[in-house]
């Protein structure tokens, strides 16, 4: 177990349509925790990184949690970037958010500050993933042999590819939509699970061959792209779907693809 690894308090619950809500603090990371209402013992537990500047609770990754959880059991845990949701900004963090949106509203590219800033925010962000991780399956309900696959947007693939890079409890990925450079590009030779990775083919702020570059880094024997009209925001019902079916053949491959 990751080395900081501490109790999880849940600090709330409610339950709707099969589905519960359980948010959740974790020393200084706070999260939640969605999950079917019956029926969920064994089941894949999925990771889900929300993009910069939104939070665990933002509309894209409530969306594709309750799809997963409704549709086909999953369990899904999803947590606060520093610096985001219910977590304090430190001064950095807020000089770096100022500056991408001064870049958007002067009509400037906010790439390099993107890239800068994710780097940095998923630096701090992986062991708090671990320690999550840790947590949940320090759990009775969830357990620690549970498959483990992980989702993301934007900062939750920048995320997602370090933590996968050196946690083997991840064994399958499904994600897409973030600004490309080397040190990603490096963190995702490493990373050996399956992977579907998404390109939105016309968000302007995203450069196509770059992601084309991401994929083919990827060191997975077993890896699927896909690209789909629009921007990274919101990710297609079909996409979503993709991904809950993609995470039932590679964590719960004896099961067929079968919604519930």
């Amino acid at each position: 177990m990751h080395p900081n690894s501490t109790i999880i308090d849940f600090t709330s619950e409610t339950s709707s349509n099969g589905v519960v809500e359980r948010r959740f603090v974790l020393d200084e990371i706070t999260g939640v925790l969605f999950s079917p209402t019956t029926g969920n013992i064994g089941s894949p537990l999925v990771l889900s990184g929300h993009s910069g500047g939104m939070h665990k609770k933002a509309p894209g990754l409530v969306a594709s949690a309750l799809h997963s959880v409704s549709m086909f059991g999953f369990t899904v845990a999803a947590i606060d970037a520093p610096g985001h949701g219910d977590r304090p900004r430190n001064r950095r963090d807020r000089q770096r958010a100022d500056a991408v949106r001064q870049a958007r509203s002067a009509g400037e590219p906010i790439a390099p500050i993107v890239v800068d800033y994710t780097t940095s925010l998923a630096k701090r962000a992986v062991p708090e993933w671990q320690t999550t991780l840790d947590a949940l399956q320090a759990l009775p309900v969830i357990g620690p042999d549970r498959p483990v696959g992980y989702a993301g947007v934007s900062l939750g693939v920048v995320t997602g590819v370090a933590l996968a890079a050196v946690e083997p409890r991840i064994a399958a990925l499904s994600f897409g939509g973030v600004f490309v450079d080397d040190v990603l590009i490096d963190a995702a030779r490493k990373v050996t699970a399956p992977v579907e990775y998404r390109i939105p083919w016309n968000d302007e702020e995203l450069d196509r061959q770059s992601a084309i570059d991401l994929f083919d880094a990827f060191g997975s024997e077993e890896k699927t792209l896909h690209a789909y009209t629009g921007r990274r925001y919101p990710v297609p019902d079909y996409e979503l779907d993709s991904a809950a079916r993609f995470f039932v053949r590679h964590l719960r491959p004896t099961s067929g693809a079968t919604p519930k």
